[in-house]
C-alpha cells in the first residue's frame, strides 16, 4: 500500500470531507423537507429527542476509543504492527461490552421514556417500538467502530468518510421515496438502520484488507505498564464524557419538558442547519488530527506551536464566517424549506450562533491537546460547565423558554472551559504564556463584531421577497464578511502559509489535469 505524507493525507481527508459533506447535505435537507411535509412536527421533535437521549448512553464508552487511538499515533510512525495488533485486539473486545452495556442501560431506562417525551398523541407509532429502533442502531454499532477508528488513526480517514457519504445519500434517497409513498415514520427509520449496518460491514470488510495483520492468532497482549497508562488516560477521558454529554445533550430534554414535542421540532430545524454547517467545518479538523498526531509524536515544540497558529486562524475565519452566516441567513432558509410556521425569533438564529463559534473556537486547541495525549488537563473543571448548564437550563428555561436554554450553555461554556482548555494547552503542552492566545482570541473576536454588526445592518436593508433575499444575504455574508477576514489578516504568516499551500494544490490540480 503506497504511504503518503502528511499534508497529501490532509488535503486528500479535506477534500473527501467537504465534497461528500456536500452531496449528503444536499440530499439530506431535501429528505428533511419531505419529512416536514409529509410528518407532523412532533416526529422531528421526538427524532431530535431520542438521537439526544440515547447519546446519553455513549458514558459507557468511557473514552476507551479515544485513548487508544491516542495510543495508535507512535506505533503507526513507527510502523510497529505488532503493537497496533495489540492495541486493536483490546479495543475489539472492550467495545464489544461496551455494545452490549449499552443494550442493557437501554432496555433499563424503558420505564422513563413516558417522563421524559411526554406527550405523542401525534404520533401514531409505539413510542416503545421506534425507540426500540434507536436503541439497536446505537448499541450495535459498538460492534464495529474500532475497524474505523484504525482507518482514521492511518490518516485514511477519506475512506471512512467517502463510504459514510455514500451510505448516507443511499439512505436519503430511500427514505424520501417511501416517505412519499407509504407517509410513515417506521419505514425511514428502518432503512436508517440497514444503511447503518451495510456502512459498517462495508468498512470493516476494508480495514480486514488493509491491515490484515490486526486479525492475526497468537496476539501478544499490551505489557501490564501500558495498560494502566492506557486507562489512566481512560479514566482522564471519563469526565470529558460525562460533562460533554449533560452539556450538549441535555438541550432537547428541558426544551421538550418546558415546551413540548412541537417547540423541540421547530427548534431541531435550526439545530440541523447549524449542525450541518459544524460538521462540514470539523471535516477540516478530523482530516487534520491524525496528521496532527503524527506531527505532535516526531516533531519539535516550536514546529507543533507554528502549525497551531496556523490551524487557529484557519478555525476562527471558518467558524467565524458560520457564526455570521447563521445570525443573518438560517431564518431564511428555514421559511423557504419548512415554510413560515417553521420560523422562530431573530434572537434564536444569534444566540445558537454564539454558541456554535464558542465551541467551533476550541477546535484548534482540541486537536493538539488530544494528539498530545493531555487528557488529564481539565477533567474537573468541565463537571462545573455541565453543572452550571444543567441549572441554568431549569432557570433560564423557566423564564426565558427556548432562549434562555441556549443562553445557559453559552455562559456555562464562556466561564470554564472556553478559556481553561487553551491555558492547558499553552501551558502543558506549548509550554508558553497563555496570554498569547488570550490576545490572538480577543483581537480575533473584535474581528467578529465588525463583521457582523456590518453584514447585520446590510442584510436589515434587503426586502424584496423570500428567494431574492436569501439570495442577497448569503451574498452579503459571504463577500463583507471574508473580505474584512482578508484585510485583517493578508500580512501575516499564517496567512501566507495558507495562501501558498491553496497555491500548491491548485496548480498540482491543474498540472495533473494538463497531463
Amino acid at each position: 500500500m503506497e504511504k503518503k505524507s502528511r499534508t497529501q493525507y490532509s488535503l486528500l481527508n479535506m477534500l473527501t470531507g467537504f465534497v461528500g459533506y456536500f452531496i449528503n447535505t444536499v440530499f439530506g435537507y431535501v429528505c428533511r423537507m419531505v419529512f416536514v411535509r409529509v410528518l407532523s412536527e412532533e416526529y422531528l421533535g421526538i427524532t431530535g429527542l431520542l438521537t439526544n437521549f440515547l447519546s446519553m448512553l455513549s458514558l459507557a464508552e468511557l473514552g476507551i476509543g479515544s485513548a487508544i487511538i491516542f495510543s495508535l499515533y507512535k506505533p503507526i510512525a513507527e510502523n510497529d504492527e505488532e503493537k497496533i495488533a495489540s492495541l486493536m485486539h483490546l479495543f475489539k473486545y472492550a467495545y464489544r461490552l461496551i455494545g452490549m452495556i449499552v443494550a442493557v442501560l437501554g432496555i433499563v431506562l424503558i420505564p422513563c421514556l413516558t417522563f421524559v417525551v411526554g406527550d405523542t398523541h401525534d404520533i401514531n407509532e409505539s413510542i416503545y417500538l421506534i425507540y426500540g429502533i434507536f436503541l439497536f442502531n446505537t448499541a450495535s454499532s459498538y460492534f464495529f467502530s474500532y475497524r474505523s477508528s484504525l482507518i482514521t488513526a492511518f490518516q485514511r480517514n477519506y475512506i471512512v468518510v467517502g463510504v459514510g457519504y455514500v451510505c448516507t445519500v443511499l439512505q436519503s434517497i430511500v427514505q424520501i421515496v417511501l416517505l412519499l409513498a407509504l407517509r410513515s415514520y417506521l419505514p425511514y427509520l428502518i432503512v436508517q438502520t440497514i444503511c447503518t449496518w451495510i456502512y459498517n460491514i462495508i468498512i470493516t470488510l476494508w480495514a480486514k484488507k488493509d491491515y490484515p495483520f490486526i486479525d492475526k492468532k497468537n496476539i501478544m497482549p499490551l505489557p501490564k505498564e501500558e495498560k494502566r497508562k492506557l486507562f489512566k488516560n481512560v479514566k482522564d477521558i471519563t469526565a470529558y464524557k460525562v460533562s460533554g454529554i449533560l452539556v450538549n445533550n441535555t438541550d432537547n430534554l428541558v426544551i421538550t419538558y418546558f415546551s413540548g414535542l412541537g417547540i423541540t421540532g421547530l427548534a431541531s430545524n435550526y439545530t440541523l442547519l447549524i449542525n450541518m454547517l459544524d460538521t462540514l467545518i470539523k471535516n477540516v479538523f478530523n482530516a487534520l488530527t491524525a496528521s496532527v498526531g503524527n506531527l505532535n509524536a516526531v516533531e519539535s515544540k516550536d514546529k507543533q506551536y507554528n502549525f497551531f497558529k496556523i490551524l487557529n486562524l484557519t478555525n476562527f475565519w471558518l467558524y467565524g464566517f458560520a457564526a455570521i452566516g447563521v445570525t443573518c441567513v438560517t431564518s431564511n432558509i428555514v421559511d423557504l424549506c419548512f415554510g413560515g410556521k417553521y420560523v422562530m425569533s431573530w434572537e434564536i438564529p444569534l444566540i445558537l450562533a454564539v454558541n456554535l463559534y464558542m465551541v467551533g473556537m476550541q477546535n484548534a486547541v482540541w486537536t493538539f491537546k488530544n494528539t498530545m495525549g493531555m487528557f488529564k488537563y481539565g477533567r474537573y473543571i468541565l463537571f462545573v460547565t455541565a453543572a452550571i448548564n444543567v441549572v441554568g437550563d431549569i432557570i433560564l428555561g423557566y423564564y426565558l423558554g427556548v432562549f434562555g436554554i441556549f443562553l445557559a450553555t453559552a455562559i456555562a461554556r464562556l466561564v470554564t472551559n472556553t478559556w481553561y482548555e487553551p491555558f492547558a494547552l499553552f501551558k502543558f503542552g506549548f509550554e508558553k504564556s497563555a496570554l498569547i492566545y488570550l490576545k490572538k482570541y480577543l483581537w480575533y473576536l473584535v474581528i467578529l463584531l465588525v463583521s457582523g454588526i456590518t453584514c447585520w445592518f446590510l442584510c436589515s436593508l434587503v426586502n424584496i421577497n423570500l428567494f431574492v433575499d436569501l439570495i442577497l444575504k448569503i451574498v452579503i455574508c459571504t463577500v463583507v464578511s471574508n473580505g474584512i477576514f482578508l484585510l485583517a489578516f493578508r500580512k501575516t504568516k499564517e496567512f501566507a502559509y495558507l495562501k501558498a499551500t491553496a497555491i500548491r494544490i491548485i496548480n498540482n490540480v491543474l498540472n495533473k489535469l494538463k497531463n
